[in-house]
């Protein structure tokens, strides 16, 4: 079924591309498109530090999300982008803005661009938080000072369970996935676990209770077994209620992405 989803997302998406500017009916129509989104977005002002944005999306819901910009000279000098997904957060409204608990600082070293969006009540693979993730992926891809070979997606939680899933499904936007503290597992109906196309660094806490360690070894194992370059990190102690204890760990993955992905 996720594969399904992810299906038609990308047609929603890739259609957005290749129909925005043949929209005849633009005056009686009140369907937003991509060309809506591009021109929104390319007027905005982001500026060095904390960025909080809401934008329309193509049915006239809110996108939020954060935009943590760099303080450093663009001049020939884009940047790394990490598009960084919050655990599950029941809904809460501001659970986008917790960049300062990890990705900030496990980034540092990087002077990355940082994407933080809020994914709702809904799990990142799900069909609304699809489409937004992959364009503002896209945008920021398009109107930021962004290494467009630099694109990582990293995540907590249900957000490394997002880290995996863009991991695998989008080769073409993500260089590298950071997922932390997940529980994924993407297999052929033959049982065989499915080859991860972009190298992946997984974090994970020696005493996760919610998400046992040794399930998410079983399934990097499986996926290695197939073709997928995964390393899988353990952080020794930590359990899956402190996020922001795995600084450390994150900042290991930063030289990791320098020293062998980039």
């Amino acid at each position: 079924m996720i594969r399904i989803k992810h299906f038609l997302i990308y047609l929603l998406v890739t259609t957005a591309f290749l129909s925005c500017s043949n929209n005849d009916d633009s005056d009686t129509d009140n369907t937003r498109t991509f060309a809506d989104l591009q021109a929104d977005f390319s007027a905005l002002t982001f500026n060095p530090g904390v960025n909080d944005v809401t934008l329309l999306d193509f049915n006239n819901f809110t996108w939020n999300f954060r935009v943590v910009m760099p303080d450093v000279d663009f001049t020939d000098n884009n940047r790394p982008l990490i598009v960084t997904l919050h655990g599950y957060s029941g809904g809460a409204a501001n659970a986008h803005q917790f960049t300062d608990c990890y990705a900030e600082p496990g980034f540092e070293a990087l002077d990355a661009i940082i994407l933080s969006p809020n994914g709702g009540d809904q799990q990142w693979f799900e069909p609304y938080n699809q489409e937004m993730v992959l364009n503002l992926t896209v945008l920021a891809k398009q109107y930021l000072p962004v290494d467009g070979s630099k694109v990582v997606v990293n995540g907590y939680s249900d957000g490394g369970n997002g880290a995996w899933f863009f991991s695998e499904t989008h080769p073409e936007l993500y260089s590298a996935g950071i997922p932390m503290a997940s529980a994924y597992g993407s297999y052929e109906p033959d049982g065989e676990a499915r080859v991860i196309p972009i190298p992946v660094y997984v974090i994970h806490g020696e005493n996760d209770t919610l998400f046992p360690l040794e399930n998410t070894q079983e399934w990097v194992d499986d996926t290695i077994l197939s073709g997928s370059d995964v390393t899988l990190v353990v952080a020794t102690g930590l359990t899956h209620t402190e996020p922001c204890e795995y600084t450390s760990y994150l900042q290991d993955a930063a030289t990791w992405l320098e020293a062998e992905v980039w």
